[in-house]
């Protein structure tokens, strides 16, 4: 719905008999940049979510794979079956780790 300030500019713009058809065709120039410019946004945008739509179901879906993979592999099951276990071998791989960058 238009307003009242769009009716008002469309009117002097329109207007025959203007005083200043120069500003006028520039002030009508703009305003059709502008609708253009605004036309081309509402593309990129729904461009845009579409992209964020389509790789956010990728993403979701190799997270699942991998979840499946880690699931059914060996090392996935030995975490399961030995937390403790683990942890104790990922703290010990972390202490030889560090202590190889410290030396050098």
């Amino acid at each position: 719905m238009p307003t009242a300030a769009k009716t008002a500019t469309k009117a002097k713009v329109t207007d025959s008999h203007s005083q200043t058809p120069i500003a006028d065709r520039v002030t009508e120039t703009l305003h059709e940049s502008v609708n253009t410019l605004g036309e081309h946004a509402t593309v990129a945008e729904g461009k845009l979510r579409e992209t964020a739509t389509t790789s956010a179901q990728n993403f979701e879906q190799k997270q699942q794979q991998a979840k499946q993979y880690w699931d059914q592999s060996s090392v996935g099951k030995f975490t399961k079956e030995n937390p403790v276990a683990t942890a104790g071998i990922a703290f010990a791989a972390g202490m030889l780790i560090t202590s190889f960058f410290k030396r050098k």
